[in-house]
């Protein structure tokens, strides 16, 4: 089974009852939230995608819907060194459970180990991928080394020359104190 380029929405119970898998090698400019942390060219970034389903036994003898998915995608970021742009190697490699609705996701969501979603008939693989994907970048992208040299640190010599013109504030009290001894 395939995913066709132009939809993204699935039958997550479908898929898990027909054991089935959908890939995709999607272009990075239809993920318009991705797109939007990007920097610098980016016609060429794909999104590679893998999605499986299954049906596996719950504890409680009722059978639950599991969707495995894969995702990459490299992403031109800005270094936070150097402010150029990193070619940054983003990966999700995550397993999600279907519950019923939000109420039993809210009510299982402390005690599962596992991530929950709601299982809807018409589920958006795409905006899952994407949310994986932005929740994957890193806090500070950067280079292992800069391409360009980093300056660390600030120098700004008219700051340096009033500082060092500045008088003593304590000057003023010395002068009021004057000959008086205590």
């Amino acid at each position: 089974m395939s995913l066709a380029k132009s939809s993204a929405r699935i039958d997550p119970k479908g898929l898990a009852r027909s054991g089935g898998a959908l890939e995709g090698h999607d272009s990075l400019s239809k993920y318009e939230r991705l797109m939007q942390e990007t920097r610098g060219p980016r016609g060429e970034n794909t999104v590679d995608w893998y999605a499986s389903g299954e049906i596996r036994g719950g504890v409680d003898g009722q059978d639950q819907v599991w969707l495995s998915l894969n995702a990459e995608a490299t992403l031109p970021l800005e270094c936070q060194r150097c402010l150029q742009s990193v070619e940054t190697q983003l990966t999700v490699e995550r397993k999600f459970r279907f519950v019923r609705d939000e109420a039993t996701a809210e009510a299982e969501d402390e005690t599962s180990d596992e991530d929950l979603l709601v299982l809807e008939k018409d589920f958006d693989l795409k905006t899952l991928i994407e949310d994986e994907l932005l929740m994957a970048i890193p806090l500070i992208p950067h280079h292992e080394i800069c391409p360009i040299p980093v300056q660390l640190e600030a120098a700004d010599a008219d700051f340096d020359a009033a500082t060092s013109e500045k008088a003593n504030p304590f000057s003023a009290l010395a002068a009021l104190r004057g000959g008086k001894s205590g």
